[in-house]
């Protein structure tokens, strides 16, 4: 479906109307009014019933999508085959299979110190840096908190949790090792001390606790590593140090031979030790990896800490060390690498951004078996990566989250709910011949979890545009996100070389191809962008690839202020007619001006584009590159508005500076003008000469326009045409045409509103148009609620008090008051709160649209922006039917532009046939034609103003969804403006939720959250119903794999782990309560939740039905087998019992 975007259409309505007279004033709440309907504007109102009411609406978020920002801690648990990721701002994102992704957060922000899983449970445990440990259960599809405890006067700095141990190791800052009960979440009594594990002799404090583990070989025996560098093996039944070791060297991690008999310890000075504990004395081999080689005599060169380091074995070959950093300092330009030394084999992976953490994947979750290592996830700063192990060059996988968002910042967003069905699988089609090769030929191996397509899967796409200039076409039905094609439109410009591109420098610092706005039609496939360098590239789809030229064509747009004197005609040159309309650039690209050094610049576009003939693959291939030049030393304005009708093959957009109006079929300038000419009653190519520009003066604090009208006639003019001259496509030339009819200056009533430097605004109001007069946001009251610079473009305009044009759209409308039939229509839309209409004279036969002109005609100001029928539906621009343009394949007849026009003709009834509707950034409006009646105002917000106004549909009903700056989200049903929803959902504290917070159809929409993430959310009522069933289940239940058999000599000599009661030694009856003030227990909000233990959803009551018939079968099962022992028990108590009968039956008492 259609989007429509009104941005900063206007600075607000009143509640007065040219159509509706002084009196029309809206309801003194604030809500929608009644603007005097009258006569046949009444009965369109009366015939149309609105079906949504307040119940169909509700706020949710749905799905965090994306690469967690600033990433903290890395857990996985080798069972469920889940990964958790922490992050610095206190979230939380749970992987498993493509469909499970959950987000939950701290409520208190703390940023995410570590996470452990209870492996094979549901459950996990995080550490945050406000020293508190949260239990948060995963058995259910939105994750919550069971328990908190909070520690008092330590700060936590390791976690360790055992496999199937209920006791997790707490170590803190000031070397104690405490023990909480997962369970209950109540802190034990035994506590190690750092004072009783050193020796006594030990003078210094060892510092924080960097490490915690328990024996493979005795679960009885704890691992504690301290940073100073001593280790300290604790016995915790007679609890005392059974052994320490020392070390020169701060430690930074330290891992177990699965046998528990050696440890290996990384250190500060890059280097590497394995630890016997039968000679603790020494280590038992040291080795400094990336170190160079000592002479003899002396120490080995030290290099980078390594900050982890795991030691794997493998039964059937070498074991694996897996470390990271360890780097040699002469190496500084050396980025952050990944080191997997497995035999005398040394792989070095360097990776794009610094290492935060990295896990290395097993078969077995039993600390004491052959460990059987096959990938390494490693957790960078920006991505996500995991390494296959089993394959000599270490490949890595492809993964199949949206990890990659953020490759290129996201500048802007667009978002497209219920498209044509097949649009998705061309896209793909296209796409996957570009995907990148060499990854592993293995399946991803995070597989937890379980994800189904759910009841709402209608086709939704996401399109984000990037600083680097790329486009991304993404995936976002059933709530997933799947990249589907990638366009780089930085390719139809020449790569700038050193010390060039200094005009692109003074519009922008970097990213010259930075992506502004995105215009698509998703039904013929058209597809257009802006970027920062003041372009517009327009794109036609095809499924063939080809090799051409790539046309261009420069535009100049010019603002001039003015005073209304009129000079003498040889003291000014006369207003540059078509002269504003550059030709357009040669294919060979040249330029008509180039400025040299210490020259003015003029006529040069910030960025040069290709000139030689350019290979286009099949996909997306650039039609036309339309640049604004420089204009007397100025550099070209970003763009602030933008949109393409593919059904009229135009395509308009507009600045501070004015509107230009372009044929991209002929490849043409039908207009370029300012945008304050656009209100001028002469003919647009013809105008008297006016006074030297004056210095651009203007007043901050706009007063109300004055409703007196001028009434002008406006006559329609002559359209250019476009000549094609050796190869060049030139501009329109200028036509010859009469002057708009101007009346007396008695007429004139309009008072001089502009300021010095400002012409008078002369007021359209005739038989063919009219106007609205509307207030304008004062520079006070936008500081007072938010500092409203959405771009660079956008500050300018504030700076300079400029009109820019900040929204345009076509539409198959009435072009003037009380016209009988619609024609193409373009409505502008400008930061005063000023809308025009611009009509667009067509070619009526198909075949003449290719060589007649095109006439745009400014014929003065209506306000509409989007369009209802009598019936209340939405109506939709037209567009042209796709087909691939380069299909030889083709015959003449399939040639032919089919258009769709969506617009019904009006029926002989006399009346009106249309609703308009447009938001403002206080207000709304709807109004009926061609009557041009306003029949309802809504006051959205006195207090703020709106960042995002979409008409949508929801349930087949149209309604105008807002998003205000002060975080309000408000829906109101079309044509009514009746408030459906209003809640206060997000306060806006950046601008990067402004620049990307898009509304779409189906009660969707969605905001770029952080750098590198994108946040959906829903205000369907039906849409949040459903979404339990949509979410996945981060749970399934899975049999814990069996322990290997270890032998009757292993069990015998392996050690004392198997009878180790940790109940006995940490419970409350032997090692009693822990101090009240050392930690604060806090029940979690989801503690109901959490006992229920319910995985929500049809498949989780499922899935616990089953459970459940299981064991009651087993436990049936049991039962029988039981019976059945007892039953020969008593049969054979019966036969015994009757055979001693017999023996003693006939002997009498004296014979025993």
């Amino acid at each position: 479906m259609k989007k429509f975007n009104f941005r900063k259409v206007l600075d607000g309505l009143t509640a007065s109307s040219p159509g509706s007279g002084s009196g029309s004033g809206s309801n003194s709440s604030g809500g929608s009014g009644a603007m005097h309907p009258g006569g046949t504007a009444g009965v369109l109102r009366e015939e149309i019933q609105e079906t949504l009411t307040s119940e169909y609406f509700h706020i949710c978020k749905t799905v965090r999508h994306g690469f967690p920002y600033q990433p903290t801690a890395l857990a996985f648990d080798p069972v469920q085959k889940t990964l958790a990721i922490g992050t610095r701002t206190g979230a939380i994102r749970i992987l498993g299979r493509p469909g499970v992704d959950c987000y939950c957060q701290h409520e208190s922000g703390a940023a995410v110190l570590q996470l452990q899983f209870l492996i094979n449970e549901g459950a996990l445990v995080s550490a945050s840096s406000d020293d508190t440990l949260h239990l948060w259960n995963l058995r259910q599809k939105r994750p919550a908190i069971l328990h908190s405890l909070k520690f008092n006067r330590e700060r936590i700095t390791y976690c360790h949790l055992p496999f199937q141990s209920k006791w997790l190791y707490v170590g803190t800052e000031r070397g104690n090792t405490h023990i909480v009960n997962i369970e209950s979440f109540i802190l034990s009594g035994y506590v190690i001390m750092w004072n009783k594990a050193i020796e006594l002799s030990t003078k210094t404090h060892p510092g924080p606790v960097v490490h915690l583990s328990d024996s493979p070989r005795d679960e009885g025996k704890l691992l504690i590593g301290y940073e100073n560098g001593t280790v300290v093996f604790w016995d915790l039944k007679s609890k005392r140090a059974e052994l320490r070791v020392y070390y020169d060297e701060a430690i930074h991690s330290i891992d177990w031979h699965h046998e528990g008999k050696q440890f290996m310890c990384s250190h500060s000075d890059g280097s590497l030790t394995l630890w016997n504990l039968k000679s603790p004395s020494r280590p038992f081999q040291t080795t400094i990896p990336h170190g160079k080689s000592p002479r003899e005599g002396r120490k080995s060169e030290s290099c980078k800490p390594i900050l982890k380091v795991e030691y794997k074995t493998c039964r059937n070959s070498e074991p694996f060390i897996i470390f990271s950093g360890g780097l040699s300092y002469d190496k500084a330009c050396r980025r952050p690498s990944l080191t997997i030394m497995h035999g005398k084999a040394i792989t070095v992976l360097e990776m794009d951004h610094p290492i935060v953490e990295f896990l290395t994947l097993c078969e077995t979750p039993y600390p004491n078996e052959f460990q059987e290592p096959y990938a390494v996830v490693v957790l960078l700063e920006k991505d996500l990566i995991v390494v296959d192990l089993t394959q000599s060059n270490f490949p890595i996988f492809e993964n199949p989250y949206p990890m990659d968002i953020h490759e290129s910042p996201v500048t802007c967003t667009a978002y497209f709910a219920d498209c044509p069905p097949d649009l998705i699988l061309v896209l793909y089609s296209i796409g996957v011949k570009h995907k990148k090769q060499g990854y592993s030929n293995k399946e991803w191996p995070i597989t937890g979890g379980a994800w189904n397509l759910g009841t709402q899967t209608y086709p939704e796409i996401i399109i984000t545009g990037h600083a680097d200039g790329s486009i991304k076409f993404w995936d976002a039905s059933a709530i997933t996100l799947q990249m589907l094609y990638k366009l780089k439109t930085a390719k139809v410009f020449e790569k700038q070389k050193v010390g060039e591109g200094k005009q692109t420098c003074e519009i922008v610092e970097e990213d010259p191809y930075a992506i502004q706005m995105i215009y698509w039609c998703p039904e013929s496939r058209i597809f257009c962008v802006s970027g920062v360098s003041a372009y517009v590239i327009i794109y036609k789809f095809s499924r063939h690839e080809i090799t051409t030229e790539i046309v261009s064509l420069e535009v100049r747009l010019q603002y001039d202020v003015e005073d209304i004197i009129t000079p003498e005609p040889e003291t000014s040159p006369p207003f540059p007619d078509l002269s504003s309309q550059l030709p357009s650039r040669s294919l060979s690209g040249s330029t008509n001006t180039v400025a040299s050094e210490g020259v003015t610049k003029d006529s040069i576009p910030c960025l040069n584009v290709k000139t030689r003939p350019v290979r286009m693959p099949p996909g997306y291939q650039a039609e036309l590159v339309i640049q604004l030049v420089w204009v007397d030393g100025e550099p070209p304005q970003q763009i602030t508005s933008l949109a393409v009708s593919s059904a009229y093959g135009i395509v308009a957009f507009g600045n501070c500076n004015g509107l230009a109006v372009v044929d991209f079929i002929q490849k043409t300038v039908l207009l370029s003008m300012g945008t304050i000419d656009l209100y001028r009653s002469s003919d647009l190519y013809q105008r008297q000469p006016r006074s030297p520009r004056k210095n651009k003066q203007f007043i901050a604090g706009l007063t109300e326009l004055n409703d007196s009208p001028v009434p002008l006639e406006l006559e329609r003019c002559k359209s250019p045409t476009s000549d094609h001259v050796n190869g060049h496509y030139t501009s329109p030339t200028s036509q010859s045409c009469s002057s708009g009819k101007r009346l007396s200056s008695a007429d004139v009533s309009k008072v001089n509103r502009w300021g010095p430097g400002r012409p008078p605004f002369r007021k359209a109001q005739s038989a063919a148009c009219m106007e609205i007069s509307l207030p304008v946001t004062t520079e006070e009251s936008r500081e007072n609620s938010y500092n409203r610079s959405r771009s660079s473009s956008i500050s300018s305009i504030d700076k300079d008090s400029k009109e820019a044009i900040t929204a345009l759209y076509f539409m198959e409308s009435f072009a003037r008051k009380n016209d009988s039939t619609i024609s193409p229509c373009l409505f502008v839309g400008t930061s005063l709160g000023m809308v025009l209409i611009i009509s667009l004279n067509l070619p009526s036969a198909d075949e003449q649209r290719f060589t007649e002109p095109v006439m745009v005609l400014p014929s003065g100001a209506v306000l509409t922006f989007s369009c209802m029928d009598r019936t209340g539906a939405l109506m939709q621009p037209p567009y042209e039917v796709w087909k691939d343009p380069n299909n030889i394949d083709e015959n003449e007849k399939s040639l032919r532009r089919k258009l769709v026009m969506n617009c019904p003709s009006p029926s002989q009834d006399i009346g009106d046939h249309q609703y308009t509707i447009i938001c403002s950034e206080k207000q709304a409006k709807v109004f009926s034609l061609p009557s041009q009646t306003c029949l309802y105002v809504h006051n959205i917000t006195e207090t703020s103003f709106i960042l995002q106004a979409d008409v949508v549909v929801l349930c087949n009903s149209a309604c105008l969804a807002c998003f205000c700056a002060n975080g309000h989200i408000m829906i109101m049903s079309l044509p009514s403006l009746r408030p459906m929803l209003d809640v206060n959902y997000l306060p806006l504290t950046d601008m990067r939720i402004a620049r990307t917070f898009c509304f779409t159809n189906e009660g969707q929409a969605l905001y770029l959250v952080s750098p590198t993430e994108i946040q959906r959310l829903t205000y369907s009522q039906e849409m949040c119903d459903n979404l339990q069933d949509m979410l996945g289940d981060l749970f399934t239940p899975i049999e814990t794999p069996e322990a290997q058999n270890r032998g009757f000599l292993k069990g015998l000599f392996g050690g004392s782990g198997q009878t180790f009661d940790r109940e006995e030694l940490f419970g409350e009856a032997s090692a009693g309560k822990a101090s009240r003030s050392l930690a604060q227990h806090i029940p979690g909000p989801g503690g109901i939740e959490g006992m229920k233990g319910a995985a929500g959803g049809v498949m989780g009551e499922l899935t616990r039905a089953r459970i459940a018939l299981d064991e009651r079968g087993q436990r049936l099962g049991e039962l029988e087998e039981k019976t059945a022992g007892m039953m020969t028990s008593a049969e054979a108590f019966s036969k015994h019992a009757h055979e001693l009968m017999l023996k003693y039956k006939d002997k009498k008492w004296y014979q025993f």
